[in-house]
């Protein structure tokens, strides 16, 4: 799995009875990629059993090249999607989508998982429920993850104003977009506002140099916020886990800084923040 994720991505490999195995991400995608992955597997500490690759941010990913790399090896993929709603593009490969509050679309908690592959759904469903499929047996171990009637209720009215919630959305990142411009020293992620939107925010600093950003929008009363912190590799609880070197993660550490976003954010603040973010680089 990437070390630039949230280390949620580490959380559940470690609940699956599996060891995070940390690679570093490809500098202009922020994702691990395929070849990396085969060279890195070669040269692993232990047998891999999956490879999670994930979405930076709700940037949409290759699933195809994904799904070729599983049936060529045969090992498991997990697509962690979590910000990827709006943006993914189901494959075989099972992907994760989060419906947390935080998200374009939101339930206030939960979220599922989708595949093309018929028996990869049932066997989810089937985990999902008891380990119950058509019958009052347990085929399986599984738990109880069934979305609450309440939780439901408010996804069913999400999904009825989906369409002028991502249109509010895509407004905020092309603001953004449009208030940044073609500068060499601030960047939003590539396609961001134009091809697809999440709820987050995350500018490219050139020069690791966030931390001052970061300083001058507080003094402005202004939050941001580091979303994936130093990576998932960083943390007391996944410190000791195995990695390869790490330089664009850790450059991407010290470069990036989450800004406000939400649907309704008006175009006078994005013009301000811009500004706050322009004068804090030329200081």
């Amino acid at each position: 799995m990437p070390a630039w994720t949230f280390v949620a991505s580490a959380h559940a490999a470690v609940n699956a009875g599996l060891v995070p195995y940390f690679l570093d991400v490809d500098p202009d995608t922020w994702a691990i990629g395929i070849d990396e992955v085969r060279e890195a597997i070669r040269r692993a500490p232990a047998p891999v059993g999956a490879v999670m690759p994930v979405f930076p941010f709700g940037r949409p990913i290759s699933l195809a090249g994904w799904d070729a790399f599983r049936a060529e090896t045969g090992l498991a993929v997990v697509i962690d999607a979590a910000a990827g709603f709006e943006s993914l593009v189901p494959g075989v490969a099972p992907a994760v989508v989060s419906l947390h509050a935080t998200k374009v679309l939101g339930t206030g908690e939960g979220g599922f998982v989708v595949s093309t592959e018929r028996a990869i759904v049932d066997d989810v469903h089937r985990r999902s429920v008891f380990g119950f499929r058509g019958s009052r047996e347990a085929a399986v171990g599984a738990t109880n993850a069934k979305m609450s009637e309440y939780h439901a209720a408010v996804g069913l009215a999400s999904l009825d104003e989906w369409r002028d919630t991502r249109a509010d959305w895509m407004t905020v990142g092309e603001t953004y977009r449009s208030a940044i411009g073609q500068a060499n020293d601030v960047c939003l992620q590539t396609g961001y506002g134009s091809a697809w939107v999440a709820s987050t925010c995350t500018l490219h600093i050139a020069g690791s140099a966030a931390a001052p950003i970061e300083r001058a929008l507080a003094a402005k009363g202004m939050e941001t916020r580091r979303w994936w912190g130093g990576g998932a590799h960083a943390h007391p609880a996944t410190a000791g886990f195995p990695r390869t070197p790490l330089p664009v993660t850790e450059r991407l550490a010290n470069s990036t800084i989450g800004v406000p976003c939400y649907r309704d954010l008006a175009p006078a603040t994005i013009d301000r923040i811009v500004d706050i973010v322009r004068a804090a680089i030329a200081t």
